[in-house]
């Protein structure tokens, strides 16, 4: 999976994701840019926004597995808000956590530069033949 070989989606493009590779443990991480123009009233990045950038993240996690002919949707995401986001760069740590034929469940996290997790979700998805 590599970003840079296609045409980003615009709301890929908005959240300025940029897929890094896998680390370690088999990770799939992907940084996104956290905008001036993605804060609240308190001056941190909206749920909204952080939703979004782990809905991409695992959705873009668990397209690194099928194969091309293979696609996937979100059918779930279930999103907990931990601490507040601050504008800049925010890295998604994913992984597969269960998968089925026709199903897939991705955990995704972010995390700040300081190493803070500022939430993370679960992601159900469901595998489809590509069209």
């Amino acid at each position: 999976m590599n970003d840079a070989a296609t045409p980003l989606p615009p709301g890929a493009q908005l959240l300025g994701r940029e897929w890094l590779g896998f680390d370690e443990s088999g990770r799939a991480l992907i940084r996104f840019r956290a905008q001036q123009a993605f804060t609240n009233r308190h001056g941190t990045i909206q749920g909204g926004f952080l939703a979004a950038m782990l809905d991409s993240a695992t959705g873009i996690c668990a397209l690194a597995a099928p194969s091309s002919e293979l696609t996937v949707v979100t059918r779930n995401l279930d999103t907990r808000f931990l601490k507040p986001a601050s504008v800049g760069p925010i890295t998604a740590r994913a992984r597969i956590v269960e998968q089925t034929e026709r199903d897939m469940v991705v955990h995704a996290e972010l995390v700040d530069t300081s190493g803070i997790i500022a939430a993370d979700a679960t992601a159900r998805l469901r595998i489809l033949a590509r069209k």
